[in-house]
């Protein structure tokens, strides 16, 4: 039979936590520093649907839109050759004018399209009710392994989830990449994934731990994420080869949603194995039972 690869993550742990140590301090450099770009959904601002026009460019439009007195747009263009125009106008009236000016210069119909104003108000309920969306997750998520495992395992996997919902932002600060609510839900979505990769390490660990003999914990806890090493691997491509495809030929909607679920789950799988199963097996090496395993079978190494 084939030897099944075996790969130390508790031995390597000091450089993995220097791996992410880097990647943390980065990603919360880059929100400090660049910030993160919020949608209009978040901060307020006006959103133009402007129907297609044969040889019609981004470039037009962007001039036509200056022209009007909208200096700050960003222009998409859409499947079909549409245009989607974002702007943090607040008025609804003067949105409405800034319109019929533009799809009157570019010679479109304006009932081929359409503009909607969002308000700062409702802006700042969107965002309050993402920050409590993702409290209440993490705070389920404490409560919910603390009931079925323990506490400490409970604690090592919110930690994990910081991390892969930390990075995920740094990495939309450092590429200048919009939030939008479908980032919002993609990280809950990531919240669930890296969850389950935890949880199905640290079931085999807690399978093992109760039958540890002649190893430390830290040792057992090795042994335990190689046994499920290749479920890891599994999970983790099924899960990423769709969302990848998604992200190269889904429209612009898709796409910010595959965004942050690629980053997401590289980053879920990742830190199951080296921060949450690490941090947690140093954890347990403090109690007394394992501490006697470890001063009586733990290696020079």
């Amino acid at each position: 039979m084939p030897r099944r690869p075996y790969i130390d993550f508790m031995g390597n742990r000091k450089w993995l936590f220097l791996l992410s140590g880097i990647l943390l301090t980065v990603s919360i450099a880059a929100i400090a520093i660049r910030g993160l770009n919020f949608s209009i959904e978040f901060k307020g601002g006006t959103v133009m649907s402007l129907a297609p026009k044969a040889g019609l460019t981004e470039a037009q439009v962007t001039d036509a839109l200056k022209r009007a007195g909208v200096s700050d747009a960003v222009v998409q263009t859409e499947q079909g050759g549409a245009f989607l125009v974002r702007s943090t106008q607040s008025d609804t009236a003067r949105a409405n004018q800034e319109y019929q000016a533009v799809t009157h210069e570019l010679g479109i119909p304006a009932a081929g399209g359409n503009v909607s104003t969002i308000g700062p108000g409702w802006g700042a309920n969107v965002t309050n009710a993402a920050e409590l969306a993702l409290a209440l997750s993490i705070a389920a998520i404490l409560v919910y392994i603390s009931l079925r495992f323990e506490y400490k395992m409970s604690v090592t996997a919110v930690l994990a989830l910081v991390h892969d919902v930390t990075i995920t932002l740094g990495i939309y600060a450092l590429v200048g990449r919009e939030v939008s609510p479908n980032t919002i839900a993609a990280l809950l979505t990531i919240l669930g994934y890296s969850l389950y990769d935890t949880i199905v390490v640290f079931h085999r660990i807690r399978e093992n731990s109760q039958r540890i003999v002649k190893q430390t914990f830290m040792q057992m806890a090795n042994d335990s994420i190689n046994q499920v090493l290749m479920r890891w691997i599994n999970t983790g491509l099924s899960s990423i080869i769709p969302v990848v495809v998604l992200f190269a030929f889904g429209g612009d909607t898709l796409k910010d949603f595959a965004f942050a679920l690629i980053v997401g789950l590289v980053s879920g799988a990742y830190s199951s194995v080296a921060i949450a199963s690490p941090l947690y097996a140093m954890w347990k090496e403090r109690e007394p039972k394992f501490q006697a395993l470890k001063k009586k079978y733990a290696t020079a190494s």
